[in-house]
């Protein structure tokens, strides 16, 4: 995945921003719904994936 450049970065938030009419609290909510949803989806795909499908990998919830 390539990292995203600061300007980037910028026209996301803005057009998260602009798609919530300019609400911050709508927008961390929806963010925050989506990061729920995306986390719900990785645990059942971990459940069904076998180790030998991604050689040794596995997903991890958080960050490294």
């Amino acid at each position: 995945m390539i990292p995203l450049t600061k300007e980037d970065l910028d026209f996301e938030v803005q057009a998260a921003l602009a798609w919530h009419d300019d609400d911050a609290h709508a927008t961390i909510a929806t963010l925050l719904e989506d990061i729920r949803h995306l986390r719900k989806q990785l645990v059942l795909s971990e459940g069904v994936m076998s180790l030998g499908m991604t050689r040794g990998w596995t997903p991890t919830l958080e960050r490294k």
